[in-house]
């Protein structure tokens, strides 16, 4: 589910920077892998302040039961 990134600058301390260039180094797993979890896990927490949001995963499961009763119906 990769979808078009855009560029954005963040001020990060120098002890996230080290300790991200740690995770990187022993995971191989990309620094802006980690600020894009990371930025997700603080969307999902203050997600009730976001009316009307609703993630990809809910409308994918919203589709489903919407095919899932017409086809029960049938």
């Amino acid at each position: 589910m990769d979808r078009k990134k855009v560029s954005t600058t963040v001020y990060i301390t120098q002890d996230q920077n080290n300790l991200l260039k740690l995770l990187n180094s022993k995971t191989k797993v990309p620094i802006a892998e980690y600020i894009r979890e990371g930025i997700n896990l603080v969307l999902e927490k203050h997600r009730h302040q976001l009316p009307g949001q609703l993630s990809l995963l809910q409308e994918d499961e919203s589709k489903a039961d919407t095919r899932q009763t017409k086809f029960l119906d049938n």
